[in-house]
Order: structure tokens, then C-alpha cells, then sequence
């Protein structure tokens, strides 16, 4: 079965890859879709974020890499999976507040399109780790290391300007 792993993804975090290549492990392809709005603008653009992703999968080693491709789109994301006849997402949860947040969408999601929606439960590793909290870190000269893929970090501080 063909999956998508949806975000914004700005920046990618460890947690997020141990999310793609943990799919990737219990579906035959995954694809990563960087997901943005034009209206706002985030740290990367959707094109840096996609390479982001790439370079990291590829420096990642693990196996399951190989079954992972990175798209873009900026409209329904139902009818991107539609138009790729891919019938199902995963998403990571970190806490009940993800849930929470994930549940309506999934549910919407399920009764425009019958997409089905799959929660992986985040590594205790990873349980708090978010982009947003990973750019303020980083944004003051904190250590993200650990928590970004090393290709990240180095390009989060690039724009930062540490």
C-alpha cells in the first residue's frame, strides 16, 4: 500500500524521519509531502525543505530510505492523494494535543475522499520535539544537535546566522 507522510516540515526534525522511515517499514511507499501556504513564509522555502529531507534520508542509512520520495503541494491534500491514487496517510503523534488536532481532519479527510488516516505514536526519543520549538532554539544559539539531522541543524543556523 502507498502512503503519504503530510507537513509543513519547516524543518524537518529526528522525529519526523524516525516517522517516514517507520512507515516506511510497514507500507511498500511512502511519500513525504511538503505541504505550505503561499499566504505565510516559513524559515525554508518548500524546494529547500524538500532537499533538506532528501540529503537527510540519504545520510540516514537506513534501509527503508529507498521506499521514500519527497513531493510538494499546495492545495487540498486530499486531492493530491487522490490524484495519486495513494489511499492513505500516516501521521505521528506526540501527545493527546496532537490527537486532538489530527482527529477532525482525519475524520474530514475520510468523508471527502474515504483517504484513510494512520497514527504512529512518536518515539519517546522524539516526544517533544517540534520545528517550531527547534527554530527558537536555534534562532537565540542553542544547541539543536540531536534533535535536526545534521544537514538541517547546519542549515537552520545558516539562516539564523550562527
Amino acid at each position: 500500500m502507498r502512503v503519504c507522510c503530510p507537513g509543513s516540515f519547516d524543518p524537518v526534525t529526528n522525529g519526523h524521519l524516525d516517522i517516514f522511515t517507520r512507515a516506511a517499514r510497514n507500507f511498500d511507499e511512502v511519500t513525504v509531502l511538503v505541504t505550505y501556504n503561499p499566504n505565510k513564509s516559513g524559515l525554508f522555502t518548500a524546494e529547500e525543505r524538500m532537499t533538506l529531507i532528501r540529503e537527510a534520508l540519504d545520510a540516514s542509512g537506513v534501509p527503508e530510505a529507498g521506499r521514500i520520495t519527497v513531493d510538494t503541494w499546495d492545495r487540498l491534500l486530499v486531492d493530491y492523494l487522490t490524484d495519486n491514487n495513494i489511499p492513505a496517510m500516516v501521521k505521528g503523534l506526540r501527545s493527546s494535543l496532537d490527537y486532538e488536532y489530527e482527529l477532525p481532519m482525519a475524520q474530514m479527510n475520510q468523508r471527502l475522499s474515504g483517504v484513510e488516516t494512520f497514527f504512529l505514536l512518536t518515539n519517546p526519543e522524539y516526544g517533544y520535539v517540534s520545528s517550531t520549538i527547534c527554530k527558537e532554539v536555534a534562532k537565540y544559539g542553542g544547541d539543536v544537535s540531536g534533535l535536526l539531522p545534521e544537514n538541517v541543524a547546519a542549515a537552520v543556523a545558516t539562516k539564523y546566522g550562527n
